[in-house]
């Protein structure tokens, strides 16, 4: 130990302020850092509520009252196959309903709580909709894909008039900025609160009549079970009387 105990008290004053100086550049880098995230988080954050907005408002004005129309000349061949090809998707035989795709099964969870999640919304107006369950009916999850033209579709997907709205996301934002409601409730009559058909019990489905759900019938002329005509690969039909 030195016999000057001033020379080793400043040495180490001196060595710790070198470990605090070569400490201040990190931490300068992360505050940077930080600043950078946080900037990151906001131009991002501000780039999906503009791109929500601009959805909403495009599907908004399919639904508004436009004027009166003036007659125009007959576009020629290849601006009509422009304005074909930009047309939104539109649902064959829906022009008086509203239908919403969705699955009723648990596979996958977040699909789930979708699903559920618009089921909720619409049923909260109190107008008829027509449930498309794709896990009773495969022939419904074609019937989506085909419209679409994707063979890989999310779900749930909601069509008003014909019309293709979107998925969960845009049906929420619709909600929350009470658009959703000039959408649906204009021209669709109105339920009896807490209504549910006695029939199915708002499954849309009930076993089939003519094989009891089973699939299967007897044919008596050549003695034989054969697959049944009449019902979907679950043995189900839709509910004659809220199925129209």
């Amino acid at each position: 130990m030195s016999r000057f105990p001033f020379f080793n008290r400043s040495n180490t004053i001196h060595t710790t302020a070198q470990s605090e100086s070569s400490q201040k550049p990190y931490l300068h880098h992360q505050h940077n850092l930080d600043r950078t995230g946080s900037a990151n988080r906001f131009f991002l954050d501000s780039m999906k509520s503009s791109i929500r907005g601009k959805m909403v408002r495009k599907i908004c004005n399919l639904f508004e009252k436009k004027p009166v129309a003036v007659a125009v000349p007959e576009p020629d061949s290849k601006s009509k196959q422009h304005s074909d090809s930009t047309t939104l998707f539109r649902l064959p035989s829906a022009e008086d309903r509203i239908v919403v795709y969705l699955t009723s099964l648990r596979g996958i969870r977040r699909t789930f709580e979708d699903c559920n999640a618009v089921r909720m919304i619409l049923k909260g107006f109190r107008v008829w909709v027509d449930e498309r369950d794709v896990s009773m009916d495969f022939a419904y999850r074609e019937e989506l894909q085909r419209v679409l033209g994707e063979r890989h579709v999310a779900l749930p997907q909601v069509f008003v008039r014909g019309k293709f709205i979107g998925g969960a996301e845009v049906i929420k934002h619709l909600f929350e900025s009470g658009e959703l409601a000039k959408i649906i409730l204009e021209g669709y009559p109105k339920l009896k609160p807490g209504f549910v058909c006695d029939n199915c019990g708002d499954l849309r489905f009930v076993p089939c009549e003519n094989c009891s759900g089973s699939k299967k019938v007897f044919d008596e002329d050549e003695g034989l079970l054969k697959r049944c005509l009449q019902c979907n690969e679950n043995g189900l039909l839709r509910c004659p009387y809220c199925c129209y």
